[in-house]
């Protein structure tokens, strides 16, 4: 189902499913011989939300039966895990070095199902802002608490859709614009028009004093090539159809869920709005973190960027 101006969902449907997708990659990262990522939480929200397209990442038993279907699965899957792996240790790497620097003040936008408030080692006096849709962050706060996992560190969930007046939403759980923040939007830009991608961002820096950071996974160049759009689209109703084969649930069509519009480069608006700014495209965040892309599957992925920036004084 194509998206809507004022789409919503729950865990299990549209945009909810993919994260549902990233924490059964999670999941499968951590449980693998060769772990770069340790995220215990993953497979309690994989285990809770029952079976479904993720249900391929994370069950062996389906991902054989997958496999045996449609031999391509296996190096898509596989790709999968090591990208999530690789975009999870980037961003807690992130988070790390910004409250070693002082900053108290976390913002996690579109949450989803991350568990950095229950997982990452905060500092005392740490405040964590999770912003989602209410129903996963009814979904994901249920799930923890019947599982006995305690924050560590103190959370405020503020549950609203990021299209409306979330800086407000924000002010008013307590967040004080006038005090550096760190700031994430993951697996956020694509999943926006890119007008709402623009307003984002001003948001972002509205509400960032001097000494503030942020870090987000952007789309890059060559992100609405219609070739690169064909072939992704391919591969993708390749594992939507040995999935569909396979679990007795709704398979989301992911390719229905993204904006493949001309956007304005992240990292070159912040650098105008004076942050200092690092990217690096997903090929060259996977060599440092020890990971690589095979020959064949360099076109299964949307062509992405990793910002990271502070905002400058002055």
């Amino acid at each position: 189902m194509s998206r809507t101006d004022n789409d919503s969902w729950d865990i299990t449907h549209s945009v909810g499913a993919t994260a549902l997708g990233v924490a059964a990659a999670r999941a499968a990262g951590t449980e693998s011989e060769n772990p770069l990522i340790s995220d215990p939480f993953a497979r309690v929200f994989v285990d809770a939300a029952g079976e479904g397209i993720w249900s391929i990442y994370s069950d062996p038993k389906l991902l054989a039966e997958a496999i045996e279907m449609e031999p391509a699965v296996r190096t898509r899957i596989q790709l999968m895990i090591d990208f999530m792996a690789t975009r999870t240790a980037f961003f807690d790497e992130f988070f790390l070095n910004a409250v070693d620097s002082g900053v108290r003040q976390v913002i996690i936008l579109a949450a989803g199902l991350d568990a950095r408030t229950w997982r990452l080692p905060w500092p005392d006096g740490t405040v964590v802002y999770e912003l989602d849709q209410p129903k996963v962050l009814d979904f994901k706060s249920k799930t923890l608490r019947e599982h006995g996992a305690q924050p560590a560190a103190r959370l405020v969930n503020v549950p609203i859709d990021l299209r409306q007046d979330w800086p407000k939403a924000l002010r008013e759980a307590g967040y004080d614009a006038t005090q550096p923040a760190v700031w994430s939007a993951e697996g956020l830009v694509r999943y926006l028009p890119a007008q709402a991608q623009d307003l984002l961002f001003e948001r972002i820096h509205s509400l960032s004093a001097e000494g503030s950071w942020l870090a987000s996974n952007v789309p890059g160049a060559g992100f609405t090539d219609p070739d690169k759009l064909r072939r992704q689209r391919e591969d993708m109703q390749r594992m939507r159809a040995a999935a569909a084969k396979l679990v007795n649930a709704e398979v989301t069509d992911f390719d229905d869920l993204w904006y493949p519009e001309e956007r304005t480069p992240v990292d070159r608006w912040l650098r105008e709005h004076g942050w200092d700014v690092s990217a690096a495209t997903f090929p060259e965040l996977m060599a440092r973190y020890g990971r690589s892309i095979p020959q064949d599957a360099q076109d299964s992925m949307p062509p992405t960027v990793c910002v990271s920036a502070q905002r400058r004084s002055g």
